[in-house]
C-alpha cells in the first residue's frame, strides 16, 4: 500500500475522517484531583487535531471507579464542563475527537476512591501487580463481587457517561472493553468465576459487555462508537 493512501478520505460510520492516520487513547492522567478535565489537556488534543480521529483516553463512566491517580471523569457537570473545552479547542483546529469510556473494575483501589472497595465480577484480587496511589505503590485489595441486581447500576453508569459525552460535544465514543478492566474482567474466566447469568458461559461472560454496547447505541445510535 502506499503511503499516500494514509492521507485519503476515510468514511468511519457516522464520521467522515479526512485522513486514516488515528491517535489512540493514551492514558495521560492530567486531570485535576476531582477528574476534571484541565487547560493542558485541551491544548495537548488541539495540537494533534490534524490527526483522522482523535480517541481521548480513559474517562471514568461513574464516580469511585479510579484506577489512576488523575484520569479524567465523565459523570458529572463539572467534568462535561471541562471536556467542552477540549473538544471546542480540537474543533476549532478542524479536528474530531471521540471519548473512551471506562471503569476500573478490580484494578481500582480505595486510596483512590475515598475508601471505596473495587467491584468485579468475582472476589478475586489482583496478585501479580501493584498500583500507584497518593501514598505510593501498594498491593492490590479483594474486590468486591457484584451481585446480579447491582450490574444495572453499571450499565446504567454507562449510559449516562455515554450522554454526557454527546453533551460534552464528542464526536463519538468507544468502550473500554480490553486490558483486564471491569468489562474484560467478565469476559475472562480467571477473573469471573461466578455462576448465573453473568458467569460460566462465554455468552454469559459477555453480557454485561453487550448490555453496555447496547444502551450506547440508545444514546449514540450505532455507527458512532466502537468497543475496544
Amino acid at each position: 500500500m502506499k503511503l499516500t493512501c494514509l492521507f485519503t478520505l476515510l468514511k468511519m460510520g457516522a464520521l467522515s475522517l479526512p485522513n486514516r492516520i488515528l491517535m489512540a487513547p493514551l492514558t495521560r492522567c492530567r486531570a485535576d484531583k476531582d477528574h476534571v478535565p484541565t487547560a493542558l489537556m485541551a491544548e495537548h488534543y488541539s495540537q494533534r487535531a490534524s490527526v483522522g480521529l482523535i480517541i481521548a483516553a480513559v474517562a471514568s463512566a461513574m464516580a469511585g471507579c479510579s484506577s489512576y491517580w488523575t484520569e479524567p471523569g465523565i459523570y458529572n457537570g463539572t467534568q462535561v464542563a471541562g471536556w467542552k473545552q477540549v473538544t471546542d479547542a480540537v474543533h476549532a483546529k478542524g479536528g474530531q475527537i471521540a471519548l473512551q469510556i471506562w471503569h476500573g473494575g478490580r484494578s481500582c483501589h480505595p486510596l483512590m476512591n475515598d475508601g471505596a472497595i473495587p467491584m468485579a465480577p468475582s472476589a478475586i484480587p489482583i496478585t501479580n501487580n501493584e498500583i500507584h496511589t497518593p501514598k505510593g505503590k501498594v498491593a492490590h485489595v479483594t474486590p468486591h463481587a457484584l451481585a446480579d441486581e447491582e450490574i444495572p447500576m453499571i450499565i446504567a453508569g454507562f449510559r449516562a457517561a455515554a450522554a454526557n459525552a454527546k453533551a460534552a460535544g464528542f464526536d463519538g465514543v468507544e468502550i473500554h472493553g480490553a486490558n483486564g478492566y471491569l468489562l474484560d474482567e467478565f469476559l475472562r474466566d480467571g477473573s469471573n468465576q461466578r455462576s448465573g447469568a453473568y458467569g460460566g458461559a462465554v455468552e454469559n461472560r459477555a453480557r454485561l459487555l453487550l448490555e453496555v454496547l447496547d444502551v450506547t447505541i440508545d444514546v449514540w445510535g450505532s455507527e458512532s462508537f466502537t468497543a475496544q
